[in-house]
């Protein structure tokens, strides 16, 4: 009997732990919440994770905007490889960014807007107390690096070509102080580029010796060095010894009708370069092996095309020589690092809507992934070979810091700086997806379900369209477009990588140009067909799409040839593919896409506008655009809202006169989603 009420008892007790429990959970989910525009602004948005040269500490830039400030506040952290707990070096309200480690270890050094212009600030890495100011370039510092010796910096700035020197520039700058016209006056193209006026100048590369602060131009003239607003100082080097300069330029009076960069060397102390490229397309991203022994560079085979495959090719600095090394894998070299012994170079690269990790042998030129889940970027190696760190996120977890120990195949992450904001949030991690498309290739995109999701009800649907065209929807926690924010407001989110995406292979990026109104189309009406079908839970009558730039060209594409949606939003989407030529700065671009000019090829021009199919538009359509969009002209948005009146269609245009062609600003983003939002609550609720 005693142990019969002993068994009792127990089994009384683990049903009462039981509810307990239950309860608990209920009331942890009763706790959470969907993700707001107010949280993701609560977020440190970490970057540029920079491994000390003993491998134990990791330098980085971590970045948390500010709705009374109105942009963001970028400091240099500091963290353990063992994943301790953070600290924070610097505290000024300027940018600091970029921090870079000398190569003895004892000094970090930073990008500062502190003082106004961007310069180099120092820290005594053994005590860290205040930064010293390095620099004082007038002109300001775009980018930096040390040499491997410690004697030098390498530095970016934008200068006047006409300049020989810093006091040059600084007496340009003043006149253009004084000056009281406004006007800007171009006799070349690339006057203008994606959100900033080039104003005649052009970005240098210069060394500045640390003992006496001599300046010398590398670059001097038109060698734009490097080629912005998205290349940094991954474009240059120096030699294990210190003695020479490696750095990818691109030449030339128009660099807005070509992608020709090339590879040159140079002496860190100055003197004519020399040319290690001649090929017509894109040549980039220099390093040096460890040992010197060879140059690695990514190259572009095709002129004019900015989505060729990027493959990773080797110089022998001896024979000069040039030794394919990725010439077998149909994928991207994106980041890349050489291991310490020279056998082996890690890089990342995109597949089916993650970038991994992976590596190629010198030896073999066997490329092999190793990891891919979620996105990884910003590859570090430590001197030992043990480890690669990087940073890493998943559509649930902005970016943070990630250890992967090469041979336990073991990441663990080091950072956890938003757990504070995320604990309480519920979000619902991707799902694959995947159908055949009407020329038979299967085609994979992402399903994301709403918070609390319940299996019983009905959903509208946000279908969301990416730009590129040979970009793609990856696990990732976009800012601008993010998954969880969308579906916070009760959406299933559907986003397609249709024909064109990058991921899949080169065969099947390449099948966007000439036909962007065709097979993407056509994919993205199967993927509404198969998700519908396939799944009960959304509801087939309450469907909305979204997309920018050629997710908004889609957008007004969709306008003239379905009336499949409920309704649109197009940001930053092209609409007159005539007067977008004539008014856009990168003409590589059109001129690759369409296979010529407006005049040379206008049927092509006329038969793939948005703007020929005016007569169709019936659905509700919010259109945004930015007045500094280079890229997608500010009249594109115009013209597709005056079009959209005329026609009688529901339809609000969002304008913002200090924006691009991304919405930055903390307070303008969040204006932008909330009236995002609330046209798609107007039609799909």
């Amino acid at each position: 009997m005693l142990n019969n009420k002993r068994g009792y008892t127990m089994k009384r007790f683990l049903i009462i732990l039981a509810i307990a429990l239950l309860s608990a959970t209920v009331l942890l989910a009763a706790d959470k919440k969907a993700l707001t525009y107010d949280d993701v602004i609560k977020l440190y948005r970490i970057s540029d994770p920079q491994l000390s040269p003993d491998g134990k500490l990791i330098a980085y830039t971590a970045t948390k905007y500010c709705y009374k400030t109105d942009s963001g506040n970028s400091d240099i952290w500091l963290v353990s490889i063992k994943g301790e707990e953070p600290e924070r070096l610097t505290f000024h309200e300027g940018r600091d960014s970029s921090p870079r480690w000398s190569p003895d270890g004892k000094q970090l050094a930073f990008l500062s807007s502190r003082d106004g212009k961007t310069q180099i600030y120092i820290f005594d890495a053994t005590r860290m107390g205040e930064p010293a100011r390095a620099t004082d370039i007038p002109t300001g510092v775009s980018s930096f690096k040390w040499s491997p010796t410690g004697e030098y910096f390498l530095f970016a700035s934008t200068v006047f070509p006409e300049c020989d020197d810093m006091k040059c520039n600084a007496e340009k700058l003043e006149q253009e102080k004084e000056e009281k016209v406004t006007a800007i006056v171009a006799e070349k193209l690339l006057y203008r580029h994606w959100s900033y006026w080039k104003a005649g100048k052009v970005s240098n590369l210069f060394s500045y010796r640390i003992k006496d602060g001599k300046i010398t131009n590398l670059t001097p003239g038109k060698h734009w060095v490097p080629f912005s607003p998205f290349q940094g100082d991954e474009q240059y080097n120096a030699s294990p010894d210190g003695k020479t300069v490696v750095f990818s330029s691109r030449t030339g009076d128009q660099p807005a009708e070509n992608t020709n960069d090339d590879i040159y060397t140079v002496r860190i102390k100055g003197g004519e370069s020399s040319q290690l490229t001649t090929a017509k397309g894109s040549d980039t991203t220099p390093q040096y092996s460890p040992d010197g022994k060879y140059i690695s560079y990514i190259r572009m085979r095709r002129p004019g095309f900015e989505a060729d495959r990027r493959e990773l090719v080797l110089i022998d600095t001896k024979t000069k020589q040039h030794i394919p090394l990725t010439s077998g894998y149909d994928g991207d070299v994106l980041d890349y690092v050489w291991s310490m012994d020279n056998s082996t170079i890690y890089f990342t690269s995109s597949d089916h809507g993650r970038t991994g990790l992976y590596k190629v042998g010198l030896a073999d030129k066997k490329v092999t992934c190793f990891y891919k889940t979620g996105v990884s970027g910003s590859l570090n190696i430590s001197p030992d070979n043990k480890y690669l760190v990087c940073t890493w996120q998943t559509s649930t977890l902005p970016a943070e810091i990630l250890g992967y120990r090469l041979k336990m195949n073991n990441p663990v992450q080091i950072t956890s700086m938003n757990n504070d904001v995320l604990s309480d949030i519920e979000m619902n991690p991707v799902e694959d997806i995947h159908f055949r498309a009407s020329g038979g290739d299967v085609i994979h995109g992402f399903m994301i379900k709403p918070p609390f999701f319940d299996k019983s009800k009905k959903y509208p649907m946000i279908y969301l369209i990416h730009g590129g065209p040979q970009g793609a929807w990856q696990d990732r926690f976009h800012y601008r477009w993010n998954y969880q924010l969308f579906a916070a407001g009760g959406y299933v989110i559907a986003a397609v990588n249709f024909h064109g995406s990058s991921g899949y292979g080169q065969k099947f990026r390449d099948a966007v140009t000439y036909d962007w109104g065709g097979k993407p189309y056509r994919d993205l009406m199967k993927g509404i067909e198969h998700l519908t079908n396939k799944y009960s839970f959304i509801d087939s009558r309450r469907i909305g799409a979204a997309g920018a730039s050629y997710g908004g060209y889609m957008i007004n594409w969709i306008a003239g040839h379905t009336d499949r949606f409920n309704c649109l939003v197009s940001h930053a989407g092209v609409y007159n593919l005539v007067s977008m030529y004539g008014a856009t700065e990168e003409l590589w671009f059109p001129e690759w896409e369409y296979r010529g000019t407006p005049w040379s090829n206008p049927k092509h021009y006329r038969e793939m506008s948005p703007s020929s199919y005016v007569e169709n538009f019936k659905t509700p359509t919010l259109v945004i655009h930015g007045q500094k969009d280079f890229r997608v002209p500010v009249t594109q948005g115009m013209e597709f809202f005056t079009a959209l009146q005329k026609q009688n269609v529901p339809s609000k245009l969002i304008y913002f006169p200090d924006e691009g062609h991304f919405v930055g600003k903390p307070n303008n983003a969040r204006f932008w989603y909330k009236q995002v939002l609330g046209w798609m609550d107007k039609y799909l609720k």
